[in-house]
This record gives structure tokens, sequence and C-alpha cells, in this order.
């Protein structure tokens, strides 16, 4: 069979799968779109199978084909069956990327469990409604062709930018962060952030359905065009994500290995199980110190730890279960265990008195980073800004304390909101962007405008969710930040994943989920600012804009 001819034949296939799904009604209609979404989540870490995506984006494509034309009367029904289709496909999507969260809510199952089916379906639920009106949106605009699918992208790359912004946001597995499988293909993240990837991702994804079942020279049985022009997009989104791969790799290859200076980080994962109400709270905080101190202090084949370099010691998130700057015994300890000239960055909670309460009434209370000299002085403090929604908030609290309903965390009521983010000066260490846990997904909040870090830190407690997809979608998140930015990151999580990332997002160290170790490393210097961390997601507007104006100039109309 020759070439042409196995096009042919392979087209009138995909006619056929087109058709079929762009005839479906009702309820065929929604599952298959609910399917096409759970599949999707195949993309994302732990899995990066991101080629999957290849065939359920255009499933979805053809699933909107089917919906009619929004003309006239029937503007408002064609534009509802748009929303849902969306919806539905959205709902697998983060049904299945998500589930992890029911984690949370079985650490305390006695208090908690009752939650979790609402969790593991509201907020699906909540986070496929962008989805839906991505969907609704492009529909709006449903040109012929390919430009469809270039207004779908367009589309999906807002709503999945305002789901970062709108109800404090939450920008947790944008299709963009696919790429990550790839370490030259998230390069691209440089010059375009997360949003643009998730813009090149879905115009590449939707390639095969530039093929239109509303073409009336293209219905079931009649002969299809030449087979080769229904695979040109494929092979036209082939070799641009061929050539984003290529301009990965040239970046990677010649990019120098350089360092910061004689610094150099221990980065310490305690895998610290969760207190039990069997746990005595007491002993429980004098084991744990002890052994982030024993585990901060021994040498190890790499390093040992000693006064023969600039030494920068990382705990996770709520390392110390006390209020550390009122804990003299505990920075005593600290301060014993590291060199001279050394300094220990961890997590723990703060406490503060109403302005008009004595001192020791306290009444505010912070998740907070703590910096911490060798002489056992705290150096600098910094608050958590962005804190989790029923995580380590409530909102309405005074209303849900009412109802019984409290927050997974140490303290009851809510934790008070930091100032935001910072860039740290302290002496004998570079200037540091701190991330506590949940900050590492927001891009624009990754470093203060016009107080550039040379490196960052993320700390944070992914034991909540156990060994699930949950800390891989965050490490991921992570290293596009790095990429981001061209800044090295640090990350200390107390059961995983932890690893040192460089400023192109690659793994220079891990330690794996559930285990117990120290990473020792040198420093990476940072990269100049690129052009993603000068310009921000204002070249992926642009691109967007220009985009949707190329599709909609001189594009044929349609009718149903």
């Amino acid at each position: 069979m020759k070439i042409e001819e196995r096009l042919d034949w392979a087209a009138r296939h995909v006619e056929r799968i087109a058709d079929r799904l762009s005839e479906m009604r009702r309820w065929h209609r929604l599952g298959t779109a609910f399917l096409a979404g759970a599949l999707s989540v195949l993309a994302l870490q732990p899995f990066g199978f991101w080629p999957i995506l290849l065939l359920t984006v255009p499933v979805l494509v053809w699933l909107l084909d089917g919906v009619g034309e929004p003309v006239r009367a029937r503007r408002r029904k064609v534009l509802g069956k748009a929303f849902f289709t969306g919806w539905f496909f959205g709902f697998g999507y983060f049904f299945f990327g998500l589930y992890w969260v029911g984690e949370a809510f079985l650490v305390q199952a006695d208090k908690f469990a009752v939650f979790l089916p609402f969790a593991v379906t509201l907020l699906p639920a909540g986070m496929a409604i962008y989805v839906g009106l991505a969907a609704m949106t492009a529909r709006l605009f449903w040109f012929a062709g390919y430009r469809r699918v270039a207004v779908l992208a367009v589309s999906w790359t807002a709503f999945e930018w305002l789901r970062g912004i709108l109800f404090t946001g939450f920008p947790w597995n944008r299709v963009g962060e696919s790429l990550v499988a790839s370490d030259a293909m998230m390069q691209a993240a440089a010059l375009v952030g997360a949003a643009g990837l998730s813009l090149i991702v879905m115009l590449a994804a939707g390639s095969l359905a530039a093929f239109d079942t509303r073409m009336p020279a293209r219905r079931v049985g009649a002969k299809p065009h030449n087979g080769a022009e229904h695979f040109a997009p494929l092979v036209v989104a082939g070799v641009v994500l061929a050539l984003v791969w290529v301009g990965g790799a040239v970046r990677l290859a010649s990019a120098d290995t350089a360092y910061n200076g004689n610094y150099s980080i221990r980065i310490v994962q305690p895998n610290t199980p969760f207190a039990t109400s069997k746990d005595n709270r007491n002993e429980r905080i004098v084991s744990i110190i002890g052994k982030l101190l024993r585990m901060s202090a021994e040498a190890t084949r790499k390093r040992p730890l000693g006064p023969d370099g600039d030494t920068i010691v990382v705990w996770p998130e709520d390392a110390v279960e006390v209020l550390l700057a009122r804990e003299p015994y505990v920075l005593s300890a600290i301060a014993r265990m590291l060199p001279p000239g050394a300094l220990l960055i961890t997590g723990a909670n703060r406490g503060e008195p109403a302005p008009d309460g004595p001192p020791d009434r306290l009444r505010r209370f912070y998740n907070s980073l703590y910096v911490v000299g060798s002489d056992g002085k705290v150096r600098a403090v910094y608050d958590k800004h962005h804190l989790v929604p029923f995580g380590e908030y409530v909102p309405f609290r005074h209303f849900m304390a009412k109802i019984g309903f409290e927050k997974l965390s140490h303290f009851r009521g809510s934790f008070d909101t930091g100032p935001g983010p910072a860039t740290l000066h302290v002496k004998g260490m570079p200037p540091v962007g701190p991330l506590i846990c949940y900050e590492v997904i927001f891009p624009r909040e990754a470093v203060v405008p016009g107080d550039r870090p040379d490196w960052l830190v993320n700390i944070t407690i992914d034991t909540w969710f156990g060994t699930t997809s949950g800390p891989y979608q965050h490490l991921a998140q992570a290293r596009l930040r790095a990429v981001e930015q061209g800044l090295p990151l640090a990350r200390s999580a107390n059961n995983g994943v932890s690893a040192m990332i460089d400023p192109y997002g690659r793994l220079l160290d891990t330690l794996p989920l559930d285990t117990q170790g120290v990473i020792d490393a040198r420093l990476p210097a940072a990269l100049p600012p690129t052009l993603y961390a000068r310009l921000g997601d204002g070249f992926v507007l642009f691109l967007g804009i220009l985009l949707f104006l190329l599709s909609a100039w001189r594009s044929p109309s349609l009718k149903a």
C-alpha cells in the first residue's frame, strides 16, 4: 500500500471517529467528555505521558462541534451545551488529577473523614467551571478548521490564568505542566512561563482536530480530501514541538556549571510522621528536634559539615513544632549544632500578642520561615502570605466555628496573613526568596519586583498527601518556578520530594518519598533575568490576542 493510500485510509477512520463524536447527544457526549478529561491526567506528573493530549483534546473539539452554532434564538442553548461539555471534561481532569486532596482528611480520620467525599468532588467541580467557561467562550468564536482549535487554546489559557487569580487562586495542574516531563521542552517557560506552555500544548494537542466535521464535503460516506491534508496540521504541530525541544536542548547544552561562591546547602528530610492522640507532645517535640539536629550535624561522604565552606542548612515547613522565637533552649541547641558562620532556614509557627493585649497572651499566629545564625539568634523571619483555604485559614471563620468546622492546622481558628512576597537579605547568605509550601505554585508571586534574589527556597509538608500524585505535581511546579525566573531552588519537604534544583529546572539531587536523609549540594549561580522574569505574563497576553485576531481574520462562516 502506497503512502498516499495509507494516509487516505487513516483519514477515513479519523472522519468516522470525528463524525461519531460530533453527533453524540446529551449523556453520551458528556460521558465521553468526562472520560477524555480523566485520561488527560496521564500527561501530568508522576506519569508525564503528555502525548495522550494529542488524542483527548481533539475529542473535546469534536464534541464541541456537535453542539450546534450559536446563532439567533439558539445561542443560549448552544452555549449551555458547550459549557457543560467543557465542564464534564474539566471535572474528569480535576477529579483524577486532584484525588490526593482526600488523603489529608484521613490523617485524623475520626474527625475529618466525613468531609472527604465533599473535598474530592466539590473542589474538582469548582475548578471544572473554568474549563466550562473556556469551552463556552471559544464556542462563541467557533471558526472553521484549525482556527477553532486556536481559539480554544487561547480561551483555555485565559481561563487557566484566571483560575490562578480569582478567589485567592488555585493554578494547580495547568496543562502546560505536562512539559516538565522533558528537561529540554520545559525551557520554553523561561520565555513564556507556565501560561505560555499551556498555550503551546493546547495548540499542538488539538492539531488533529483541524479536520472540521461541519464542512459539507466531509461527511461520513463522502470521499475524503487528500489524506495528507488531514494530517498536515499534526505534522506541523510535531515540527513545532520538535523545535521547542531542540531550542531547549541547545539551551541546556550551552549551560555553564557555575556556583554562587562557596556556599553549600544541606537539605534535611526528616520524614517525621504526624502526631497521634497517643503521642506525648513534649516527648515528641524533643525527639523531632533531636533528629533534626543529628541529621544536620552528621558528616556524609559528600561533605563533612564543618567550617570549610559557607553552610546553609534547610529544614522543612513547621519542622520545629514550637513557637521558635519563644524557645531559647531550642535556639541554643541550634547554635551548638551549626558551625561558626553557618545559618539554618526552618519552618516554625510564630505568635504575636494582640496590639492592645498583654505580651504573654498570644492572639495572632503565623506560618513562618526563620533564619537562625550560629549564635542562636533569629536573623530574619518571613510570614506566609498566601494561605490555603480551609487548610490554614477558614473563610468566614467565626461563622464556621459556630457550626463546628475546624481547620486542619495546629491552632484553632486561622493563621494570620503575612505582608506579602519578600527577599531576605541576611549577612552570610545570598539574598533568598522564601516560598512556604503552597506559595510556590503562584508564578507571579515567586519574586519581589525590583528585589531579585540569588536563589529560592521552598519548605513544605506534603506528608498530608501520602504517596499520591500530589507531591510529584507540587515538585513539578517548583521546577517551573526555577526555569521561569532563572534561579536555583532548594526544596525541603518533610517526607519528600526534597530536591536541589538548578536554574534550568533540572534535578541535581533528590530524596524520594517516605525516606529519611539529607542532600548536600553547592548552590548554583543564578542566571540573568529571563524574558518571563522581565515581562511576566504580558508577553503571553500579547501572543494570545494576536493569535485570536489571526484566527478571526477573514474566517469563513459556517452554519449548523
